[in-house]
């Protein structure tokens, strides 16, 4: 029997990635998998380490406004549809995948022309401007949250949840601890501003560390290029511009978290039962939607928010303190949250449509 074929695409951040991720590891050996992403993005870096074929193809930012670079993008998405098509009509998948994000344009629109059948999965409440064009072509469209679905072609979009990566659900406590050359005679206050950073959080944080450290052992996740050399050597603090096997083992070890307001992010801390202080993306740089997000998880008592406008050592400090003291109630909430198996479903979804 011949192998089915699938291209994932998505990318512009890690958000858009490790969920394809998290289907690719449980897929199964009866697909032959590709990735279809950016030329320089972070999802080239991370689809490569799980040897996954990839092709770089030219992709345009997508913006909201009126800027003479929307004329010069656009000749890009164009190039884009012309090499993602080049690429499909060589591959002849089954299906297509995707996540967002402004590379999985070209590659939905190359599709369509194709007419292979397309798959979309949105993690925020909001549709991002991608997935807004390309919902119209989509055969089937998936959501982690239910508000999304009013956004979105009600006969083809189903409420699923999203996708987790397995490995993070199994990592060891004892290891995380090892890891990190932490004791156990404080709690591990875990610090992730996403996969590019987050330079005030980065810059709060450590002009707060004296404070912090006498209540807290804290991990820094805080983005490429951002590692301080004259923190080194800071006892309890330890900063790494990412992780990638070690994650589920820190994260097992972690007592709180602060986070930006990702949907992929939030939804794994959720599944690891991790009280969350939320700091999400504002308005200035991003549509709103991590406020949105942050906004639904508080409500359902996951999680504190902390306006990024508002944020100072102060304010920092307050917020973690709340958040650790009333931790158990936090946990209690999020054991009752019924989240489905998002990967489970996607998998059987998948495998219907090639039938």
């Amino acid at each position: 029997m011949s192998k089915k074929t699938i291209v994932f695409t998505g990318g512009g951040s890690a958000g858009h990635v490790t969920p394809n991720m998290a289907i690719i590891s449980e897929i199964g050996k009866d697909w032959d998998i590709h990735y279809i992403g950016s030329k320089a993005g972070i999802e080239k870096e991370l689809i490569r380490k799980i040897n996954v074929p990839y092709y770089g193809i030219n992709s345009g930012k997508l913006r909201r406004y009126v800027d003479f670079e929307n004329f010069v993008d656009l000749f890009r998405v164009m190039k884009g549809c012309i090499e993602a098509r080049k690429i499909l009509k060589k591959l002849k998948p089954n299906l297509v995948f995707s996540k967002g994000g402004f590379v999985s344009v070209p590659v939905i629109l190359a599709a369509k022309s194709l007419k292979i059948p397309i798959f979309i999965h949105e993690s925020d409440i909001t549709p991002g401007l991608a997935n807004k064009i390309s919902m119209r072509f989509a055969t089937k469209i998936f959501t982690s949250f239910a508000e999304t679905k009013k956004y979105l072609p009600a006969q083809k979009t189903t409420v699923i949840g999203s996708p987790i990566r397995k490995e993070i659900l199994n990592g060891s406590k004892d290891k995380g601890r090892e890891f990190l050359g932490f004791t156990n005679d404080r709690p591990i206050l875990t610090i992730m501003g996403g996969s590019l950073g987050a330079k005030k959080i980065n810059e709060v944080v450590r002009n707060s560390l004296n404070l912090l450290a006498e209540s807290f052992q804290i991990v820094h996740l805080c983005g490429k290029s951002n590692i301080d050399t004259n923190f080194v050597m800071t006892p309890g603090y330890r900063q790494f511009e990412y992780v990638h096997e070690e994650l589920p083992d820190i994260l097992a070890a972690t007592d709180i978290v602060l986070t930006r307001g990702g949907s992929n992010a939030i939804f794994e801390f959720l599944a690891l039962n991790i009280p969350m202080l939320i700091i999400p993306l504002g308005l200035h740089q991003s549509r709103g939607d991590q406020i949105l997000n942050a906004q639904a998880f508080q409500e359902k008592g996951y999680s504190l928010t902390l306006e990024e406008e508002k944020l100072n050592s102060e304010t920092l400090i307050k917020s973690l303190d709340t958040l650790y003291k009333k931790r158990e109630d936090f946990q209690r909430n999020m054991k009752k949250q019924q989240n489905g198996d998002a990967i489970k479903t996607l998998l059987v979804e998948i495998n219907k449509c090639y039938r």
